[in-house]
């Protein structure tokens, strides 16, 4: 891939937040604090999208999700929808674009364009950080063939 890689597998920090840490083949935890072009992610500087290509959605056995906590608390975020994550089971209800790809908008600010707000993962006014769960890794993640697509700004 071309994009800036800005995940990083860091199973020792899954432990210390409190989440077990599973053998690689069973679960893998790419997380990222910083977006596409190496800057801190951050609510109250920028808006950002996470778009996975047309037929390149996490290559799992069981399921994926892109959970997003405060960069402050480490906790999740409240917000009027109450959503914390998006997953693979919620793929039915997400908006693909014309192409197949899937992007996910993330900010603080509820988006109005229909489409943006059904892939809407609210952001707080701050800093924050994404987690990838990836259950059941087939071998092109386990192998670096696949890796995640970077936070890209949006302005």
């Amino acid at each position: 891939m071309s994009q800036v890689q800005t995940y990083g597998t860091q199973r020792a920090a899954v432990a210390v937040a409190g989440i077990l840490a599973k053998d690689p083949a069973e679960a893998v935890y790419p997380i990222t604090r910083q977006d596409g072009d190496g800057q801190p992610l951050d609510g109250a500087k920028s808006n950002y999208t996470l778009t996975f290509p047309a037929g390149a959605f996490p290559p799992v056995n069981a399921f994926w999700s892109v959970t997003m906590y405060d960069g402050k608390t480490q906790l999740l975020i409240e917000n009027p929808i109450d959503r914390y994550l998006i997953n693979s089971p919620m793929l039915p209800e997400l908006k693909k674009n014309k192409d197949g790809s899937l992007t996910l908008y993330i900010q603080k600010d509820e988006p109005t364009d229909p489409v943006q707000k059904a892939n809407w993962l609210p952001a707080p006014d701050g800093p924050i950080y994404m987690v990838m769960r990836l259950y059941w890794p087939k071998e092109a993640t386990l192998n670096g063939d696949w890796q995640p697509p970077a936070v890209m700004p949006t302005q």
